[in-house]
């Protein structure tokens, strides 16, 4: 689609509004069983690095906030810091955990891609995706569309220990 053209779409604004100079997309947070298997599977499987940890006891349940920073990236030890810095990165995931899901049986949460659907997937972009799917094969991964399968060959579809779906793109 031509730049020109995007911008004749019902509904979009021909410029973003000045008001919104400095905004930035942050997080998305999902709901998640087991916080254990979820924190596996997005720091071990997909590298996201745990960031900040927030507890809330009295109302039974916790907060989770990862992202692709490198190691070397510095995080604040000062909580207002830190909580300012996590604020103006693009790109968080936050994993809330209410208290005692992982103790009931099946699934707690509906992962939007059966009836009704509505949440589809995150998605994230790798350098080498034939690399990284013959990965996720290695560590028992379950896939719900692999990069070879179906008509779009450029991408696969992961599932998270929740069911949901995480979409698999190269950035190369």
């Amino acid at each position: 689609m031509p730049p020109d053209s995007r911008t004749r779409l019902p509904g979009v604004a021909a410029q973003p509004p000045a008001e919104t100079t400095g905004f930035v997309f942050n997080h998305t947070m999902l709901r998640v069983k087991d916080i254990a298997a979820s924190l596996d599977f997005y720091t071990r499987v997909l590298g996201f690095r745990l960031v900040e940890t927030r507890d809330f006891p009295d109302a039974a349940f916790s907060l989770y906030f990862l992202a692709h920073v490198s190691a070397a990236t510095q995080i604040p030890e000062d909580p207002a810091e830190r909580q300012r810095w996590l604020a103006g990165i693009p790109g968080v995931l936050e994993l809330t955990h209410n208290h005692g899901t992982e103790r009931q049986q099946g699934p707690v949460y509906h992962d939007g891609n059966s009836e009704p659907r509505g949440f589809g997937h995150i998605c994230v972009s790798v350098p080498d995706l034939e690399a990284a799917c013959a990965r996720f094969e290695e560590l028992g991964v379950t896939f719900q569309k692999r990069l070879h399968d179906g008509r779009m060959k450029n991408l696969a579809f992961i599932k998270d220990p929740d069911g949901y779906w995480v979409e698999i793109i190269s950035h190369r």
